[in-house]
């Protein structure tokens, strides 16, 4: 995993820098502008690792994706910069490239920091849980989210003040502006138009995704972190195929009566429990207890015959067998399946798999004797490397539904406040979460296990998925100064409508490069985001505008000059 990490990390990086370039290019439509968008991601990447260096925290296999989220998510706050200077500059072509920059950041500074705030509060969000690699995901992601910020903020701006405007290599005539608004328009008009379709059928898919998430199931594997033919599957395939396994599961048996497990009654349970468990479970290769070393030494001691391959029924016989044992010479193999107290007893069954379903399998059939071992007065506890894989998805599992709420609740807080409505908070956290639970249900249908990677999805769908809700409310309170909701709705669509369309293209691209991460985890990951990133995009533009249309929510902003303009222009569109 240490090497692999690093070389995973070197040949995503390249890919994802290349796809993002072309996109950016085929997006933007300038060579300037996809440099200095490019520039930003690549100073905020630096600087998250560059923080982790200092502060001396490894690489784990979950870091890897760090760069990857930094450059899918930087390059939004560039995309919405640029396509609002492109619409500026689309209006007033004799503008100077002062005049476009301070319009560009007195519209766009404050969409900008809200949307890397809430993008933020996603990752950072990771901090309950208790795994640490993902705890130091969320904490670094979030740092390089805000620096990404900062330089977008400054070096764009600065870049085009130094190299001037960008020559937006698209048609200037009239008349194809207007048909680019007309299309907007055309979508705006189709969302309000069926409307209630859109309702219904999103009820429909939420309730399929709510039975797909009941299929849910948790895994932390650390084989099917690795390609099927990796040399390290293929060694662990050959030794559970001819020999007892490769995990462990260790039953601790505790009893506060000194000598307790000379008792025949006990060892006898000891000896049943693991018969059936080997007997019943294909995935127990063998088990291996003090009950074993009795049943040896007894029949060794009866000429070796096979009806002596059994625990005695005297405790005073079965107590001489380990004092002879304790004095040949070797006591120490003894020690490692009780203490010398004989009030301990470690039973440790080799499984052949570290999935976690075979481990709850096993689990489940040893639980079956916890009464039989209560009655004699013994407790069962757990350990090994299969357990303590075990116990690793509960914690993803508790930290993923904690992380969840705390993110859908700081959204929403932070919303509210950021447009000071309540109501605003709520219709802007309900794209996410519908593509939270349609991305489960995905899960869930497709057979696709919550693990240490997949486990960062909600997290990232809310941090990244709310950067849409927030461009299209901060552009419908501008427009709503019209008092038209249908005409705040076009004008919408075709300001942030399209930035969006251009921010969810590079994410999902950005995305998809994790298909060719060493990890299959990964690529899961990969696939599940951007397909979180497209309903989030499809929801913001269908379901949210539809709930804004429908909630009558207009912004009481007092008529400034600029919204004195925006709203001539409005009604100019209106009147076309």
């Amino acid at each position: 995993m240490d090497l692999l990490g690093p070389a995973d990390m070197k040949k995503m990086v390249p890919i994802v820098i290349l796809v993002i370039a072309l996109v950016l290019y085929l997006t933007l439509r300038s060579v300037k502008s996809t440099i200095l968008t490019l520039l930003v991601v690549f100073f905020s990447t630096i600087w998250a690792f560059g923080l982790m260096a200092l502060v001396n925290i490894p690489i784990y296999a979950v870091s890897t994706m760090i760069p990857v989220m930094l450059i899918a998510i930087g390059v939004a706050d560039g995309i919405h910069l640029y396509s609002h200077l492109h619409l500026y500059v689309r209006k007033h072509p004799g503008t100077t490239k002062l005049d476009a920059v301070k319009d560009m950041l007195k519209h766009m500074w404050s969409p900008v920091v809200m949307t890397s705030v809430t993008t933020a509060v996603g990752f950072i969000s990771l901090l309950t849980s208790q795994v640490y690699p993902i705890k130091y995901f969320g904490i670094f992601t979030a740092f390089g989210v805000m620096v990404a910020m900062v330089f977008s903020l400054v070096l764009i701006p600065a870049g085009i003040m130094a190299f001037g405007l960008p020559k937006f290599k698209d048609k200037k005539k009239k008349t194809d502006n207007k048909h680019s608004d007309q299309l907007a328009y055309d979508i705006a008009e189709k969302v309000l138009k069926h409307k209630y379709v859109t309702i219904f059928a999103t009820i429909i898919i939420v309730a399929v995704s709510i039975i797909g998430m009941t299929k849910v199931w948790i895994n932390s594997s650390f084989l099917e972190k690795f390609e099927k033919g990796s040399d390290i599957v293929l060694t662990d395939k050959f030794i559970n195929e001819h020999f007892g396994g490769t995990s462990t599961l260790n039953l601790i048996l505790d009893s506060k009566k000194e000598d307790a497990f000379k008792n025949p009654a006990v060892l006898k349970l000891v000896d049943k429990m693991q018969k059936t468990v080997d007997g019943n479970l294909k995935v127990v290769g063998n088990s291996f207890s003090l009950a074993d070393y009795l049943k040896r030494m007894n029949k060794v001691m009866h000429a070796d015959k096979e009806e002596y391959n059994t625990i005695p029924d005297n405790q005073n016989l079965i107590a001489q067998y380990l004092l002879l044992y304790e004095m040949s010479g070797d006591p120490d193999n003894l020690w490692k399946v009780v203490n010398e107290g004989y009030n301990k007893a470690n039973i440790t069954f080799q499984l052949k798999s570290d999935n976690s379903k075979a481990i709850n399998a096993a689990l489940a059939q040893i639980g079956t004797f916890k009464n039989d071992f209560k009655n004699l007065g013994i407790t069962m506890n757990y350990a090994g490397s299969g357990y303590k894989a075990l116990v690793f998805t509960d914690l993803i599992l508790e930290g993923q539904v904690i992380s969840l709420i705390m993110s859908l609740i700081m959204v929403i807080i932070l919303l509210a406040i950021m447009f000071k409505n309540f109501m605003i908070g709520l219709i802007g956290s309900v794209p996410i979460m519908i593509t939270a639970v349609i991305s489960f249900g995905v899960m869930g249908w497709f057979g696709i296990p919550l693990n240490s990677t997949t486990a960062l999805l909600s997290s990232i769908a809310i941090g990244i998925g709310i950067d849409y809700a927030v461009h299209l409310i901060e552009q419908y309170k501008i427009n709503s100064v019209c008092g038209d909701k249908d005409l705040t709705v076009k004008r919408t669509m075709a300001h942030s409508g399209r930035a969006i369309m251009f921010n969810a293209v590079v994410v999902i691209a950005g995305f998809l490069v994790l298909l060719f991460s060493v990890f299959p985890p990964n690529r899961e990951l990969g696939f599940l985001v951007s397909l979180n990133m497209f309903i989030s995009f499809v929801g913001t533009l269908t379901i949210m505008v539809i709930l804004l249309y429908q909630s009558n929510i207009y912004f009481k902003n007092k008529i400034s000059p600029a919204s004195s303009r925006i709203k001539q222009e409005l009604h100019r569109d209106k009147e076309d």
